[in-house]
């Protein structure tokens, strides 16, 4: 029998360092998250040339966006008050671009922040400088010691293999221990689980969504292997585009105009690289020009509380955060 503790522990590293590609999608007119593209948000911020403000809703809160509470306009704009006051460091009374970006970066590195101290007690309960390669394959696959081999190679005949994720999980451990002792310190153990925030970890990143996308394993991304990456729909469009969800037909656009660079109908890896890790592209120095751009009434290039105010609905909505209350609680910035 397989533990609950194991099974916890499996699908909360599933969640976290493997593709969904492998999972039904119940439904198909939706686009699945790719865990490893480098955006401030899950949500589109533009959809059909319409601004999608829940993108700058979670680009603004980070992933505490997910726990909002519905509240009224006066409370929303009451806890957008104790936010900006945080915001604005050298308490000029005004937020710049500067103040701004580096508060999305601290919302954006919250969630990860806390989702590594979370499984580093989850498997490390004793509080060890060091967790050991053999005691997270104990907690995380101990579970195919005991279980019939008949009863996994049922999830191998659906594409889903436990030993190809030990062995990606190896990988990845291998290249996170940076001093080759088979064991990882919390910040080398932060790497394993976000590879992608760690610069000596994203070459390792390219060749797993290489791994999970390149479904023919040639070596290249076609457009129906990108698509499919996210749609589970068994027509592109090909006889019928109108008939396809409008995120595909965008992405459709996206892979033509910048993903596929050099023309050729594919992605290799260095495009994928591209695409996933863009090096000449800041997210959050975007984001935060926007947010000036749609707030700043008199054009003076940065924000008073009066002007964030008055746009509350493009940070927060109608709502507020469990982040909010964490300011309350003078959570440090």
């Amino acid at each position: 029998m397989i533990s609950h503790s194991c099974l916890f522990s499996l699908f909360l590293i599933l969640s976290l360092i493997w593709k969904s590609s492998s999972i039904p999608n119940p439904d198909e007119t939706q686009p699945k998250k790719r865990t490893l593209e480098k955006e401030l948000s899950s949500k589109e911020h533009f959809h059909s040339k319409e601004h999608n403000p829940d993108y700058d809703h979670e680009a603004f809160l980070g992933e505490e966006a997910k726990t909002f509470d519905q509240l009224s306009v006066e409370e929303s704009k009451k806890r957008l008050e104790i936010i900006v006051d945080k915001i604005d460091h050298d308490k000029d009374g005004f937020v710049s671009k500067e103040e701004l970006k580096d508060w999305i970066q601290y919302t954006q590195k919250r969630y990860i922040h806390n989702d590594v101290e979370n499984q580093w007690r989850t498997h490390n309960p004793e509080n060890k400088e060091k967790i050991t390669w053999d005691e997270y394959k104990k907690l995380v696959y101990g579970f195919m010691d005991e279980v019939n081999v008949d009863e996994l190679a049922k999830d191998e005949d659906q594409g889903f293999s436990y030993q190809v994720m030990l062995n990606r999980d190896k990988r990845r451990w291998d290249v996170a221990d940076i001093n080759g002792d088979k064991a990882l310190t919390r910040e080398e153990f932060a790497s394993f689980l976000h590879p992608e925030e760690t610069a000596h970890m994203r070459d390792l990143v390219v060749v797993e969504t290489m791994e999970d996308i390149d479904k023919d394993k040639d070596g290249k991304v076609s457009l129906r292997e990108y698509i499919g990456d996210m749609f589970r729909g068994s027509d592109l469009g090909e006889e019928g585009e109108e008939e396809l969800p409008d995120w595909v037909k965008n992405e459709k656009e996206q892979f033509a105009m910048y993903r596929d660079k050099n023309g050729d109908g594919y992605m290799d890896g260095e495009e994928v690289k591209n695409w996933i890790l863009p090096p000449d592209f800041d997210h959050s120095e975007a984001e935060a020009r926007h947010l000036i751009y749609e707030s700043d009434a008199d054009a003076d290039q940065k924000l008073t509380k009066e002007e964030i105010l008055a746009k509350y609905d493009l940070f927060v909505g109608s709502q507020a955060t469990d982040f909010g209350e964490a300011l309350v609680r003078h959570d440090e910035f």
